[in-house]
């Protein structure tokens, strides 16, 4: 065997099991067609990051003098502000380059193909340098990841043009003054909020009744208040049945409520949803199970072929980077012998919209469901005494709690850097916490976290600020 591991994909997933694999002293390779860092490095997670910051710098001088600063003027340079986006982009990717380096991973760049072989499948790589290479090894890690859905039935396509997926719409040479968003999940809300941020003007088409549909229902209703108080416009309940391209730019022709409507702008992002890198792998010949476009495993990654494993977007949804990551370094230890790392905790989900929205575990409804004696808590951030001072006070926390166990099931915010704190909340579910032990905690003041603790104390008729 020339190795022990093989991974096919170098995304967030990839190199991270990649990394896994070598410090458990396995001789691993990992073979990538585009870039080290896959999407979520190059062209989702990271540089649409750089962008909202851009996007949130410039929209926060519109209330400077709330704070008593004054600026003589204001504008932006939107070649730079790509061009920083970019430049994030390629530092950590030159980062990935280095931990592969130092972990002795070897760095195969082309697209990989698999065929059958003695014990786990034989991987053909098509080298970007020219000439095939075949390898062999013990184990083989699909980490191929996902893309942008797309449906050219109804025009919802991208061009490079007028009609954009996320990929198109972070490398743009002039921002829009008019954009139709298809989607409300994630990444059409990110870049909804970025580019209106920027003054665009900016509609969002949702097929569903409301917005962030993964979302506790409270949460997309105040987030579709607090986008629409920033001058986002949306249409909910409402399909596109087709999308022309005109001279000035897109024309949609909607249907909602048995009524059709066509909305014009210079441009369209298609956010519609993703769909797994399956093709071209050489799965159908192994025998490799397809279900809507994505790779089905046990919940270890093990396909069911001898040898071969997949983890990430290409397994199906949440799609998440920390998600790809945790999956891998799970699979990886048990190829080792080593115990299980525990794949039941609940994985948060965050949109970096303004204001950012975060969520882990059961919603309300979704713990209702189940059948749950639920108890739910509240706390408005408009009486945080540093959301107060920070001129922070859009938004809420919520708490979701199993009124038999005391149990946290489920947690949601909405407001300023609700991101950073959600992962609080991950780990007190994780770590099976009751009502007792998140009651007992002290936070620290003055802090936003602060509401952490008054959701969960709401939840028991305790909470003290309101």
């Amino acid at each position: 065997m020339d190795f022990d591991v093989i991974v096919i994909g170098a995304g967030p997933g990839g190199y991270v099991t990649a990394i896994r694999a070598a410090q458990l002293g396995m001789k691993t390779a990992i073979v990538e067609r585009e870039a080290l860092g896959g999407v979520c490095l190059n062209w989702g997670c990271i540089p649409t990051k750089a962008l909202l910051k851009s996007g949130e710098v410039y929209e926060q001088l519109d209330h400077l003098a709330e704070y008593g600063i004054t600026v003589e003027k204001r504008g932006f340079d939107f070649t730079k502000v790509i061009a920083r986006s970019r430049k994030v982009a390629s530092q950590l990717n030159a980062g990935v380059a280095f931990l592969m380096k130092k972990h002795k991973i070897e760095v195969i760049d082309g697209a990989a193909k698999l065929e059958k072989g003695q014990g786990a499948p034989k991987v053909v790589v098509a080298l970007k340098a020219g000439g095939s290479r075949t390898l062999s090894a013990k184990h083989v890690i699909l980490a191929t990841g996902a893309r942008a859905r797309t449906i050219p039935a109804v025009g919802l396509e991208p061009d490079g043009d007028r009609v954009w997926t996320y990929r198109e719409a972070m490398t743009p040479k002039t921002a829009p003054k008019t954009m139709i968003v298809v989607g409300s999940g994630a990444i059409g809300i990110e870049f909804a909020s970025f580019y209106r941020a920027l003054g665009s003007e900016v509609t969002v088409i949702e097929a569903l009744p409301r917005i962030l549909p993964v979302e506790d229902e409270e949460v997309s209703k105040a987030a579709q208040k607090a986008f629409e108080k920033r001058g986002l416009k949306f249409r909910v309940g409402a399909s596109v049945k087709k999308l022309t391209r005109t001279k000035a730019g897109v024309a949609v022709e909607l249907e909602a409520d048995g009524k059709s409507a066509t909305l014009e702008a210079d441009v369209a992002i298609v956010a519609v949803g993703i769909s797994g890198n399956v093709e071209d792998l050489g799965l159908e010949a192994l025998g490799v199970k397809i279900d809507r476009g994505h790779v089905v495993t046990d919940r270890h990654g093990a396909t069911g072929v001898a040898g071969l494993y997949a983890i990430g977007d290409v397994t199906g949804p949440p799609w998440l980077a920390h998600k790809a990551s945790h999956e891998g370094v799970h699979c990886i230890e048990r190829i080792a012998g080593l115990p299980s790392s525990n794949l039941t905790a609940p994985i948060p989900g965050c949109t970096y919209s303004n204001p950012q929205i975060a969520s882990v575990g059961l919603t309300e409804a979704q713990a209702k469901d189940q059948g749950l004696e639920v108890k739910v808590g509240r706390f408005p951030f408009k009486v945080n005494g540093k959301a107060i001072a920070s001129g922070e006070t859009e938004g809420f926390v919520k708490t979701v709690f199993d009124g038999k166990t005391g149990a946290l099931v489920g947690a949601h915010m909405i407001g300023a850097e609700v991101t950073e704190m959600i992962q609080g909340f991950a780990l007190a579910i994780t770590l099976e916490a009751t009502e007792a032990e998140l009651h007992a905690t002290v936070y620290p003041h003055p802090t936003m976290s602060e509401a952490m603790h008054e959701a969960s104390l709401d939840a028991y008729g305790k909470v003290l600020h309101i």
